[in-house]
């Protein structure tokens, strides 16, 4: 057998594995899913007693989905995560793309100090922000219990990664002559901007997008010390009133998880083309 013979059967084999790897990393990361979707159609009863049946003894039901409805008030609390998830990721994707583009094309000292500043926040666990956070903002100023409050907080702890990404895309994927001939032709900064820049940062938008709207709609901890009151609950904080103290119904609790999973999947769906493109646009320099 010659050398190439041997390397392309290296080859064949190195990919089989790899093919071989991927597919059981695949299949643990989607039982836990296909568990819930199983199970969210048997009685509690067939979920405690064998939960990896495909139908219980009582048969297909759908009843889990009204009762998990009714019991976390699902049309509140919906409205209150999409209000608060569009919200937020909307400013996100504007304050952080008009800031890297500032940052970008201004050689000023002030730009580059921010942008340091804002890659030096990113290493900053929120654990060790989120008691005096708390105590600021509910103890001396009031402003706890608000879907407002609730939204900028979101932005100000995400438009630090945004920015990063948009930086690299805009230093990468955005020609300075663009932006010249559209001043030449007339255009100003602000004008620039949104008619020429923002347009070429579709993956990027797409990316931070998704990457935002799914960290704001499953976020638990942040609502939960921000919202105290029923009527300004988001999903996440409303499924705790499935788990009781000496005993849970998995079937609503199942019920209510996938009916919050999926407005992220198909918002996933529509935009998982642009996902990987957004991510590298910025590794490579041009």
């Amino acid at each position: 057998m010659d050398d190439n013979a041997r390397a392309a059967r290296k080859k064949k084999i190195s990919h089989a594995i790899m093919i071989a790897v991927l597919i059981v990393l695949f299949l643990l990361f989607i039982t836990p899913f296909l568990l819930v979707v199983i199970n969210v159609f048997k009685t509690k009863g067939d979920i405690t007693s064998n939960p990896l049946a495909l139908i219980g003894e009582h048969g297909f039901t759908l009843e889990n989905f009204p009762k998990a409805m009714e019991k976390m008030n699902f049309v509140t609390v919906f409205t209150n995560s999409l209000i608060i998830t569009i919200s937020a990721t909307v400013l996100t994707m504007l304050v952080s793309s008009m800031a890297a583009f500032v940052i970008v094309r201004n050689k000023w000292k002030a730009c580059a100090l921010l942008f340091t500043g804002m890659i030096a926040s990113m290493v900053i666990p929120f654990q060790v922000l989120m008691i005096p956070l708390v105590s600021l903002y509910g103890g001396i100023f009031g402003v706890l219990n608000s879907r407002l409050t609730l939204i900028l907080m979101h932005v100000g702890f995400s438009v630090s990664m945004a920015t990063f990404m948009f930086h690299g895309a805009i230093h990468t994927n955005v020609p300075l002559e663009l932006e010249e001939a559209a001043l030449i032709d007339g255009c100003n900064r602000w004008q620039t901007f949104w008619r020429i820049v923002f347009p070429l940062l579709k993956p990027t938008i797409a990316t931070v997008a998704i990457i935002d709207a799914m960290a704001f709609w499953n976020d638990y901890l942040l609502p939960s010390l921000v919202l105290g009151r029923k009527e300004l609950y988001t999903i996440p904080i409303a499924t705790q009133v499935f788990y009781g103290t000496y005993s849970t119904d998995i079937g609503l609790v199942m019920a209510a998880l996938l009916l919050a999973m999926l407005p992220i999947l198909i918002l996933y769906l529509f935009l998982q083309r642009y996902i990987v493109e957004g991510v590298t646009s910025g590794a490579v320099k041009g």
